[in-house]
């Protein structure tokens, strides 16, 4: 099991929270929650070690798109990165 954690600069103020997805054979759950000041902090948990590049590709990109002050709590139990951006940018609008 790996720990990853990435901030990122945030403009815009988030207003609710969301829930997307359910941890359990091979799927995944993130959280998001609004957050004080301007950025954006993204704790994941992933049952798949030695993806942290692949991880900060996938939100690097993700975050030239969305500027929110939000915290995500991303709960990994298998799916590849870049699959997982598709339910969060969903989940953002």
């Amino acid at each position: 099991m790996e720990q990853i954690e990435f901030n990122y600069p945030a403009k815009r103020k988030v207003l609710e929270r969301a829930h997307v997805g359910v941890v359990g054979s091979g799927d995944l759950e993130i959280l998001l929650e609004p957050a004080e000041g301007e950025v954006a902090h993204v704790f994941i948990r992933t049952s798949v070690d030695g993806f942290r590049d692949t991880w900060k590709a996938v939100l690097d990109r993700f975050f030239t798109k969305y500027d929110g002050a939000v915290r995500i709590q991303i709960n990994d139990a298998g799916p590849h990165p870049a699959a997982s951006s598709c339910a969060w940018s969903k989940q953002w609008r």
